[in-house]
């Protein structure tokens, strides 16, 4: 930048300065023109205006062979009375005022007047006219050939000390380390600087905070698979100790169930990854949400069967499309409706010990209903579930939003990173995921609502 504004700034200045020379040159040989041709008129009216004989003319105009001007007097009749130079013939006007002369010796400026029937004439030479009139446009080119060079210094300098801050704060930026993201500050930061420097404070602010959650997104991912895998490792132990085919056998089936929740950590995990706000960008093509449902409605239904969870689905949308990743919002939908399977079985009665499946039929055995209905909502679609469990608290329904956190209610094991990635996946469409309370006054509804694509 340093580099294109000294160019492009001193470019102008010099053709403007040539410019100006040009112009101011060509006025300062014209003035001079004009002001030997004022000469040239003063001489002749002075010579008029002095009431002489041809013989006082010659005596007063004796010894002026130095003159510059050739001054000549012609009687009425044609003679020539008197010139001062006797070697220098210009001829006789053949009208009075300014004329121009061809002779031998070159072109003349000529001006004439009458006298009391004398023609008086002035003439001087042109060579000796441009001469000094170049003479005199070059003297007023002096102090325009003196300012330019100094011009040229100036700009030089207050464009180097203007971009001397960008170039202390590229420096700076250079010589910081990954973990140096302290916002960039200056003593004097120009006013045309100023967004650009709060713009890369900003960026810096953003990425330190993308680095702080990285890292505490690794520990907390490393502290949560440590348990699992070291209940693995017990349990391999246990089974290669174990004498009984029995105990073998137990320990066998204790050790493919922490793989398998193992399996579903690292799962979650790397789901949580790919919804990170610094990953690459979706690909957003037009969707059919009641499609994805309908997808995850058959897929959980087995899953639904063997918890004693029975799946219901109603639609009320009419194919309307919503704009999005098809294969993060089936993630979303997944994760909320197997929150649902899992937490949304009510617990036994205090009293009895007999699980309620459903109000007002105590030990009653039969399948816990969880309803997944899609509708739309003004310029929305939405997706909800809704389970007849214990339901959350009102204090930890947003906190269950957070990665890692398991409400002091949940009767299942689990990663605690469904609902973290679900509105991670609801944020990056520009839709919300909230938590409300069941409408028959128990259970649980899990709502996302998403923006239907534009007609």
């Amino acid at each position: 930048m340093r580099r294109r504004l000294l160019v492009w700034l001193l470019s102008s200045v010099l053709l403007a300065g040539v410019a100006a020379a040009g112009v101011v040159f060509y006025q300062a040989r014209q003035q001079s023109k004009e002001f030997f041709d004022y000469q040239l008129r003063q001489l002749a009216l002075t010579l008029r205006d002095r009431d002489y004989s041809p013989s006082q003319i010659a005596e007063a105009l004796q010894g002026q062979d130095d003159l510059e001007f050739v001054i000549q007097v012609w009687a009425s009749d044609g003679r020539k009375l008197y010139g001062t130079h006797p070697h220098l013939d210009v001829p006789a006007p053949d009208s009075m005022g300014f004329t121009d002369v061809d002779t031998a010796s070159g072109r003349w400026r000529v001006f004439s007047t009458w006298h009391r029937g004398l023609t008086i004439q002035v003439a001087q030479h042109r060579l000796a006219r441009e001469a000094l009139a170049f003479g005199a446009a070059l003297r007023t080119l002096a102090p325009i050939v003196l300012v330019l060079p100094l011009m040229g210094f100036l700009i030089w300098r207050l464009v180097g000390r203007e971009v001397r801050f960008l170039e202390a704060t590229a420096k700076a930026v250079a010589q910081r380390s990954p973990e140096s993201l302290e916002p960039i500050v200056g003593d004097a930061v120009p006013e045309e600087i100023q967004p650009l420097v709060d713009s890369l404070n900003d960026l810096l602010g953003r990425l330190g905070g993308a680095l702080t959650q990285q890292r505490q997104f690794i520990a907390d991912a490393a502290h949560e698979l440590r348990t699992p895998l070291t209940a693995l490792r017990l349990q391999l132990q246990l089974a290669q100790r174990a004498t009984d085919p029995a105990e073998r056998e137990r320990a066998l089936a204790t050790l493919g169930g922490g793989i398998t929740r193992a399996t579903h950590v690292v799962a979650q995990l790397l789901a949580m990854a790919r919804q990170d706000p610094s990953a690459q960008a979706m690909e957003k093509t037009p969707v059919s949400l009641d499609d994805i449902v309908r997808e995850v409605f058959d897929a959980e239904t087995a899953f639904a069967d063997a918890e004693g969870v029975r799946l219901d689905i109603a639609s009320l949308m009419s194919g309307e499309a919503v704009v999005g990743d098809r294969v993060a919002l089936r993630t979303l939908v997944e994760n909320l409706v197997d929150n649902a399977i899992r937490y949304g079985k009510p617990g036994p009665d205090p009293e009895t010990g007999v699980r309620h499946d459903f109000p007002g039929s105590p030990g009653k055995s039969c399948l816990t209903p969880v309803s997944l209905r899609t509708y739309r909502d003004g310029d929305s679609a939405v997706f909800e579930v809704e389970d007849e469990g214990p339901g959350i608290s009102a204090e930890e329904r947003e906190r269950v939003f957070d990665r890692f956190y398991r409400g002091e209610g949940a009767s299942e094991g689990g990663s605690g990173l469904g609902l973290a990635i679900a509105r991670r996946i609801a944020q990056r469409h520009g839709g919300i995921v909230e938590l409300l309370p069941g409408s028959t006054g128990r259970g649980l509804v899990a709502r996302f609502r998403i923006p239907l694509s534009p007609a």
